[in-house]
C-alpha cells in the first residue's frame, strides 16, 4: 500500500530532452526523493509502531485530569483495581474487533472486492459479517460515542486554557478552539497521524508525570482525609469515568486499515494499555494520596496544583493533543459523512476538507450550548461506552463464529493463551451477562450451550 505512494510521488514526471536536461532532470529526481522520503517519514504512518502511537495517544486525554476526581468517588483500592480490570478487558474486546476485521477482510478479498480508495469501517465489519441490523446499531452507537467524544474535547480545551488565560470567558474559548480543530478536516486518514500520535503521547507522558511528581513535591494538605466511597452513585460515576478511559474503540478498525500489515494489530492494543497504566496509575495515585477528599469538588486536576511554569507547561501539551484527540475521533464520522455525500474517493484534499465541514459545524455548536464536559464523560461512559466497547463487539464474535463451519474456517484462530473457541465463549458471555440484565445472561448460556453442541 505504502510502497505504490511512495512510487507515486517519487516519479520524475516526463521525458528529458537532450543529455543536459537529462542529468538536470536526475539531480532534480534525486532532490524529489530526498523531500518524498522526508514526507513518507512524517505524513505516512502504518507500521505497528504507529497502530500503537495511536492507540495509546487516543486512549488517555483529559480523562488523564479527571481521574483523580474518580479516586476520590472511589477511593484508592477501587479505583486500581477498576482500572487494571477494565483496561484488560478493553484489550480483549479490542483484540475481537481485530480478528473480525481481519475475517471480514479476508472474505471479501476473496471475493476479488477491492479497498483501494476505500477506509473499511466497524459498521462495514458488522454489515459484511451479521447484516444491515448490526450495521445500523453499529453506526448508531460508533457516531453518537464519536459525536459526544469531539465535543468533550472541544469543551475540554477551553476548560484547560482557562487556567492560563482567563481574560476571556470559557464559552469564547470554545468558539476559538473549535475553529483551530475545524483544520483537522485536512487530515486525510489515520494513515496520516504518524508525527501527531507520536507529539501527542510524548504531552500525555509529560502531563501524566508532572502530576504525580508536583503532587508528591506539594505532600499531603493539612487534614486531608481520604473517606472512599460515601454513596453508590458516586462510586458509580467514578467507575463510569474509568470505563471511558478504556473505550478508544471506535476508531479501532480505521487504525488497523491504516497499517500495511493489519493483521499485526492483535496484540497492539494491549501493550497500549500497559504503558498507559504507567501514566493514569501513578498520577491519579499520587494527586489523590495529597488531596483526598478536596477532589469530590475539583474534577481538573489542574485546579488543585499551584500555578508554575511546569503546571503552564502541561495546560498547553493538553491543549495541543485535544487537537489531536479531537482529530482521532473526528475522522471516522468525515468517512461516514464522505461516504453518505459520496466523496469518500475523492482524491483531493480540498474537495475532501470542504465536504467535511457540515461534520464540525454540530460539533462545535454543541460544545459551545453545553461548556460542561464532566456530566458528559459520566453519561458517554455508562449509555455508550459499555455497549460500543464491551456489549457489542464480543456479541458479535459470537454470532459471526456460531456455527462450527465458521469457526472451522475462521481466519484468526483463538489465541495461543486461550486456544479453545470454548473458552472465548464464556469469556465473551461473561462481558455481555453483567453488562445487560440477568436474564439476559441466562439466556447467553442456554444459547451457548445449544450452539456447543453443533
Amino acid at each position: 500500500m505504502l510502497s505504490n505512494k511512495q512510487a507515486e510521488e517519487a516519479i520524475v514526471p516526463g521525458e528529458m530532452k537532450g543529455t543536459n536536461e537529462q542529468e538536470h532532470g536526475e539531480e532534480e529526481a534525486g532532490v524529489d526523493q530526498s523531500m518524498s522520503g522526508f514526507k513518507n517519514f512524517l505524513w505516512h504512518g502504518g507500521s505497528a509502531y504507529d497502530a500503537w502511537f495511536s492507540c495509546a495517544s487516543n486512549q488517555v486525554a483529559q480523562v488523564l485530569l479527571t481521574l483523580p476526581y474518580s479516586f476520590s468517588q472511589l477511593g484508592m483500592l477501587s479505583g486500581v483495581i477498576l482500572q487494571v480490570f477494565y483496561g484488560l478487558l478493553g484489550s480483549w474486546t479490542a483484540y475481537l474487533i481485530s480478528v473480525l476485521y481481519v475475517e471480514y477482510r479476508t472474505r471479501k478479498e476473496k471475493e476479488n472486492v477491492s479497498f483501494k480508495n476505500h477506509v473499511i469501517q466497524w459498521f462495514e465489519v458488522l454489515d459484511g459479517l451479521l447484516g444491515p441490523h448490526w450495521k445500523a446499531v453499529g453506526l448508531a452507537f460508533n457516531c453518537t460515542f464519536l459525536l459526544f467524544g469531539s465535543v468533550i474535547q472541544l469543551i475540554a480545551c477551553a476548560s484547560n486554557i482557562y487556567y492560563i488565560n482567563d481574560h476571556l470567558d470559557k464559552r469564547t474559548w470554545t468558539y476559538i478552539f473549535g475553529a483551530c480543530c475545524a483544520t483537522t478536516v485536512f487530515i486525510p486518514s489515520f494513515h496520516n497521524y504518524r508525527i501527531w500520535s507520536f507529539l501527542g503521547l510524548g504531552m500525555t507522558t509529560y502531563t501524566a508525570w508532572y502530576l504525580t511528581i508536583a503532587a508528591l513535591v506539594h505532600g499531603k494538605v493539612d487534614g486531608v482525609v481520604h473517606s472512599g466511597p460515601t454513596k453508590l452513585v458516586l462510586y458509580f460515576t467514578g467507575a463510569t469515568n474509568i470505563l471511558y478511559t478504556f473505550g478508544g474503540h471506535a476508531v479501532t478498525v480505521e487504525i488497523m486499515h491504516a497499517m500495511w500489515k493489519p493483521r499485526k494489530f492483535k496484540y497492539i492494543y494491549l501493550f497500549a494499555t500497559l504503558y498507559v497504566f504507567t501514566l493514569t496509575l501513578p498520577s491519579a495515585a499520587a494527586m489523590y494520596w495529597a488531596f483526598g477528599d478536596q477532589l469530590l469538588n475539583h474534577s481538573n486536576a489542574f485546579s488543585l496544583l499551584p500555578r508554575t511554569r511546569f503546571r503552564d507547561a502541561a495546560v498547553i501539551l493538553m491543549l495541543i493533543h485535544q487537537f489531536i484527540t479531537f482529530g482521532f475521533a473526528c475522522t471516522p464520522l468525515y468517512f461516514v459523512w464522505e461516504k453518505v455525500v459520496g466523496m469518500h474517493d475523492t482524491k483531493s484534499i480540498c474537495l475532501r476538507a470542504l465536504a467535511r465541514l457540515p461534520v464540525v459545524i454540530p460539533i462545535w455548536f454543541l460544545a459551545i450550548i453545553f461548556p460542561f464536559f464532566g456530566p458528559i464523560n459520566s453519561a458517554v461512559g455508562a449509555l455508550l461506552v459499555s455497549f460500543t466497547v464491551y456489549i457489542i463487539p464480543a456479541l458479535a464474535h459470537m454470532l459471526t463464529y456460531r456455527k462450527a463451519s465458521a469457526r472451522q474456517n475462521a481466519a484468526e484462530k483463538p489465541p495461543f493463551f486461550l486456544p479453545s473457541w470454548t473458552a472465548m465463549y464464556i469469556v465473551n458471555i461473561f462481558i455481555v451477562g453483567p453488562s445487560g440484565r440477568p436474564e439476559d445472561a441466562q439466556l447467553g448460556l442456554n444459547w451457548f450451550n445449544q450452539r456447543i453442541r453443533l
